[in-house]
């Protein structure tokens, strides 16, 4: 069994989480440790060589079944018309993990403090003079970017799309004055970045789902059972605390996702 991973280790923790799981009941699993962005897994998903990654609604919504922007995002709306969508492409949600993991424009909260910069349409003024550090997908994807440029009208000055990490690291080093943040990100804290307000509702919502293709999950409901055990199992500040674990204290992965599921009796040690 494959299981997928996105390029952040969030993704990397949260495929080593159900990697785990699934060895519990007997599954032999190798783990795509960044594996490549949301269509990469999605495709593997699709073409059978990915059995299991976890995906979040709004990229579902937007990315994957190519859905228009709501006027007011909706949690609960988002996660229903994914659900049936994904369904209707041979594809079920068997999880629903319990937290969001968004994305978000952050800034040097000494740069904000001295500009008076809370929220996004608060860049006004300053964009045609910032350069911005993306992830591969933010810059491009039609719920990112493109979507606050439209809505808020900012133009930047450049933009420059990389991995997550170097993303992190060039804002730290001055490198970048703007990034695509993840908001339960240990970085934003630990690099002193302001989060700002999407004050236009620019971004839709992004709750972490488990993703597995219907075939699969028909013909293997021992790994669906034991996957489902995960529903509601991570809240917000908990991902946010494994994720320092990874960013900070530069554990591993697999161990982090490990001592996770045994700390809360969801494995035996």
């Amino acid at each position: 069994m494959v299981i997928g991973s996105k390029l952040f280790q969030e993704s990397y923790i949260l495929a080593h989480m159900t990697a785990i799981m699934l060895e519990e009941e007997g599954y032999e699993v190798d783990v795509k440790e960044g594996l490549g962005d949301t269509l990469v897994n999605y495709a593997g998903l699709k073409q059978g060589t990915v059995d299991v990654y976890v995906e979040y609604t709004g990229t579902a919504y937007s990315q994957i079944l190519k859905k228009p922007p709501l006027e007011v995002w909706d949690p609960e709306v988002v996660y229903q018309v994914s659900e049936e969508g994904l369904n209707a492409d041979g594809v079920v949600i068997v999880a629903d993990l319990g937290f969001e993991g968004a994305y978000a424009l952050a800034v040097k909260e000494d740069w904000a403090e001295e500009n008076n910069i809370y929220n996004i349409s608060d860049l006004d003024e300053y964009a045609s003079e910032l350069v911005i550090g993306t992830d591969p997908e933010f810059a491009q994807r039609e719920d990112g970017l493109p979507r606050i440029n439209e809505l808020y009208g900012l133009e930047f000055k450049s933009v420059k799309p990389t991995v997550a990490n170097i993303m992190y690291e060039a804002i730290k080093n001055d490198e970048v004055d703007i990034v695509s943040a993840y908001t339960i990100d240990t970085r934003n804290e630990v690099f002193d970045l302001r989060i700002l307000n999407d004050d236009m509702n620019a971004l839709p919502p992004y709750d972490a789902i488990v993703v597995m293709s219907a075939d699969f999950a028909e013909e293997n409901p021992d790994a669906v059972s034991a996957l489902e055990v995960l529903e509601g199992q991570i809240d917000t500040d908990t991902m946010r605390s494994l994720n320092y674990q990874f960013d900070v204290d530069k554990r591993e992965a697999e161990d982090i996702a490990r001592d996770y599921l045994i700390e809360n009796g969801l494995i035996e040690s």
